[in-house]
């Protein structure tokens, strides 16, 4: 068992042994593109709020908050999926299948980007 007392965090890095640094980093490479999409769905946010013309103030505003709680969300999926994938990875176990955050992320994209092609038309 390899066990490095230095790394965080230690529920994921106490476990198990180290697995092939090629399937750390591809983890990892996952973990960094949730973040890329949730900071986009938070600087989605900040931009509707700033420069978003016209419409509904208070269908502008559900959309922001729809869109902040979406970028939040995808940040906690993102460090969810990478401690689970690693764990299993860890104990050479197969990777468990967590579609249904992606799905669902995805039909909240879908919907926020019909919601703003309603408020930003002319």
């Amino acid at each position: 068992m390899s066990v490095d007392r230095g790394r965080f965090p230690r529920s994921v890095y106490d476990e198990g042994e180290d697995p092939d640094p090629r399937f750390s980093l591809a983890n990892e490479r996952t973990f960094l593109a949730w973040i890329r999409t949730s900071l986009a769905l938070l600087a989605g946010a900040v931009g509707l709020h700033a420069v978003a013309p016209g419409g509904s103030h208070g269908v502008k505003l559900v959309l922001v908050v729809v869109l902040l709680g979406a970028g939040a969300v995808g940040a906690v999926v993102a460090l969810v999926r990478w401690a689970v994938a690693e764990r299993a990875m860890r104990h050479q176990r197969p990777l468990p299948s967590l579609a249904a955050p992606a799905v669902v992320a995805g039909a909240g994209v879908v919907g926020v980007a019909g919601a703003l092609l309603l408020v930003m038309r002319p």
